[in-house]
């Protein structure tokens, strides 16, 4: 092994180089390094917490989409086998004496977009009506506790008669 020797201010020095050179190692090897892991632990933490609270509000929505498909299902299952949205279309004009004024209907095809449900649509057109019969039709046949909803309504003049509309209402259901 190599003897020098040193003089009491040489041995100073490297004392205190050494000493600054372990100050530099556990600095940069194990100080700095524990402090950018706990900030990534906290930041991990908080964007954690941040998820948790968005999942419990996503499961709060998504329980009342669940209670409304119950009810959608409840209601669904509730009507007759036989029920369709023409038939009802029909007997609500024949309940408020607008039947004969009904002068076509047309049902659209069920459309289903991926749900448990399928959409039916009946298009119907109403000729030569006054405001008062219409306004009691429509509140006859839109029946939203019963998924029976008026999706358009046109409204014109009617170009024979002074003082009467047509009509065309657009109604959809759920089947």
């Amino acid at each position: 092994m190599l003897k020098i020797k040193l003089g009491k201010k040489e041995k100073y020095v490297v004392y205190g180089a050494t000493c600054l050179i372990a100050i530099f190692i556990l600095v940069n090897f194990l100080v700095i390094p524990f402090f950018k892991e706990r900030e990534r632990l906290r930041k991990g933490i908080e964007k954690a917490e941040d998820d948790l609270k968005e999942i419990a509000a996503l499961s709060v929505v998504y329980q009342g989409y669940q209670k409304g498909s119950m009810d959608v299902k409840r209601i669904i299952e509730a009507r007759d086998r036989r029920f369709t949205l023409a038939s009802y279309l029909e007997e609500a004009a024949r309940r408020t004496e607008v039947k004969d004024y009904i002068s076509g209907m047309t049902s659209s095809p069920s459309s289903s977009k991926g749900g448990l449900y399928e959409e039916s649509t009946v298009e119907l057109k109403l000729n030569g009506i006054n405001t008062e019969q219409l306004v009691r039709y429509l509140y006859a046949i839109e029946k939203p506790k019963d998924l029976i909803f008026i999706k358009r309504i046109t409204i014109s003049d009617n170009k024979k008669q002074e003082g009467y509309l047509d009509s065309v209402i657009q109604v959809l259901t759920y089947q």
